[in-house]
């Protein structure tokens, strides 16, 4: 029901900044909590960020550390993750995903984007 893109990565330096963009083509994206994950090469999935639906309520994983901000534009159905201060262990593959609580798209989300390369040069 949901479709979703990321965009916005890239190759950045150590202490550059970044957007990533999460775009859905559903029609209920409004009423969906996103997610931001990311994953590097051989280690596992990790939660990066979420934001509720209405953009009240926001989650960040600990590593974020203030440098990472999470935001939407319902009216453009599309989720942000700004990402400052960037070192080389952000370096990963970042993927959005939907799910109908703050708790199932951290836990079990029901759509995933394909995810976009984000590579730190030290």
């Amino acid at each position: 029901q949901v479709q979703l893109v990321e965009s916005g990565g890239g190759l950045v330096q150590a202490g550059g900044s970044l957007r990533l963009s999460c775009a859905a083509s559903g029609r209920t994206f409004s009423s969906y909590a996103i997610g931001w994950f990311r994953q590097a090469p051989g280690k596992e999935r990790e939660f990066v960020a979420a934001i509720r639906s209405n953009g009240g309520d926001k989650n960040y994983a600990n590593f974020v550390k203030g440098r990472f901000t999470i935001s939407r534009d319902n009216a453009m159905n599309t989720v942000y993750l700004q990402m400052n201060s960037l070192g080389p262990e952000d370096t990963a593959v970042y993927s959005c995903a939907a799910g109908n609580t703050m708790a199932i798209v951290r836990t079990a989300p029901d759509y995933w984007g394909q995810g976009t390369q984000v590579t730190v040069s030290s």
